[in-house]
């Protein structure tokens, strides 16, 4: 299947698109890191937007204040995430022991 060509409007459409999208997830981590957000709260408005569905879960652990990579890693690990996974694409389970853990 071939790429479709795109007109110069719709590639600065797309390209708006995308930095709102990034601006967005920057964000929500923002908010998360000077503590106006907790990870549930997080967590539950990111299961509502499709933007923020693909924020990364470990940069949303790594926002958290005392939570570096290691820390990260050793609660994805226990709750058996997989690095690369987005928030869009946690189990209910994954979602409940993270909110535990945070709680």
């Amino acid at each position: 299947m071939a790429i479709p060509t795109l007109s110069p409007e719709q590639l600065q459409a797309a390209r708006e698109a995308a930095t709102q999208a990034r601006r967005a997830r920057a964000d929500l981590k923002e908010r998360v890191r000077n503590g106006s957000l907790s990870l549930n709260q997080a967590l539950d408005i990111a299961a509502e937007d499709d933007v923020l569905a693909h924020v990364k879960v470990v940069d949303l652990l790594k926002a958290l204040p005392r939570v570096g990579d290691k820390r990260a890693t050793e609660i994805m690990e226990r709750l058996e995430i997989a690095a690369n996974r987005r928030v869009r694409g946690l189990g209910r389970h994954q979602v409940a022991g993270l909110k535990a853990e945070f709680e």
